[in-house]
């Protein structure tokens, strides 16, 4: 397998927390550069050194990064259009600095050639037994009477090719039905609630924190014939933005949240208060290593688990409001 060095740029107040949400998206290896660490270890080193490489004496004036290694693939290039998302989250909240430039460098590719050329990571890809999602791009002969949903990610997350997604999807197809009301929280490219209203969803409400995220959704929305009427799409933080909120009404058949751990635990409540009694929540986007703290917050604030699917390290929950 081929993969893409990416060193991330930060700042030491920031390390601890990035490796965090790092991990949240997948990535599970890094190589922390940090200025301070090595000072800390030429001020109070013991013992008697004769010799000090001058590459590792030029450490205490490098710039702290965090360098990762992505898979050049399928999933490698949804977690690249996550990552990116993540650090332009952390920018545009981090008031302090703590966390630093949070800029990328690709160092065996260049940036504008994979910004070029990601679309060939993204194949018609059958998803269940009724849905087929594919980008505009990409021609299918459908010989077999599927559902066809086409997305076209842009720099939004949500493709149809990473793991959470088709997990998601093949709950949706399992428990959604006709004339459900279904609220999208996290949408990215809309994949999840354009797929509910193919699946026959009477209408979705699709909310996200990134502007160009929501304004994805819509186009593609409209390139799968979806009326303005049935698909409603707000961006904010429903956490933090108490009129956005309250804007979105209760009473959802269905809630889809494809996010990461400490987001789907900070709206534990919040889904409560959307679900109609007996209402439906399906949440992923959850590494492996997190799976029992995640389920044991949701199902704190009144949720059951009714089925868990994982595949590959990632981890889908179906659940039930009680």
């Amino acid at each position: 397998m081929n993969w893409i060095q990416t060193e991330i740029f930060t700042a030491t107040d920031g390390i601890d927390e990035l490796c965090a949400y790092l991990l949240d998206i997948g990535i599970k290896g890094f190589v922390i550069k940090d200025s301070n660490d090595f000072q800390e270890f030429l001020d109070n080193k013991s013992g008697n050194w004769d010799y000090i490489d001058e590459d590792l004496m030029n450490l205490s004036n490098c710039e702290t990064s965090i360098t990762v290694y992505i898979p050049d693939d399928t999933q490698g290039a949804e977690m690249i259009i996550s990552l990116k998302s993540l650090l332009k989250n952390l920018k545009a909240n981090d008031v302090q600095g703590r966390f630093g430039r949070l800029e990328l460098e690709f160092s065996n590719v260049k940036e504008e050639d994979w910004a070029n050329n990601w679309k060939q990571y993204f194949k018609p890809l059958k998803v269940g037994n009724k849905l087929l999602i594919k980008p505009s791009w990409e021609k299918y002969n459908n010989t077999d009477n599927r559902t066809i949903l086409e997305i076209d990610p842009a720099s939004s997350f949500g493709t149809g090719q990473h793991n959470t997604t088709k997990l998601c999807l093949e709950f949706l197809e399992n428990c959604l039905n006709v004339g459900d009301k279904v609220l999208d929280l996290g949408c990215g490219s809309g994949i999840l609630s354009i797929g509910a209203m193919l699946l026959g969803a009477d209408s979705v409400t699709a909310v996200d924190i990134e502007d160009h995220s929501v304004k994805t959704a819509i186009e593609n929305a409209q390139k799968n014939g979806i009326s303005t009427d049935k698909y409603a799409a707000y961006c904010g933080n429903i956490i933090d933005d108490e009129e956005l909120s309250n804007r979105l009404g209760t009473g959802y058949d269905i809630i889809t949240a494809n996010i990461v751990a400490d987001v789907l635990i900070a709206m534990k409540d919040y889904f409560y208060k959307y679900l109609k009694d007996d209402g439906i929540l399906i949440i992923s986007g959850i590494i492996d290593s997190r799976k029992n703290q995640v389920i044991n917050e949701v199902v704190s604030a009144n949720f059951k688990v009714v089925d868990i699917k994982e595949l590959d390290n990632w981890v889908s929950v179906k659940l039930i409001k009680c």
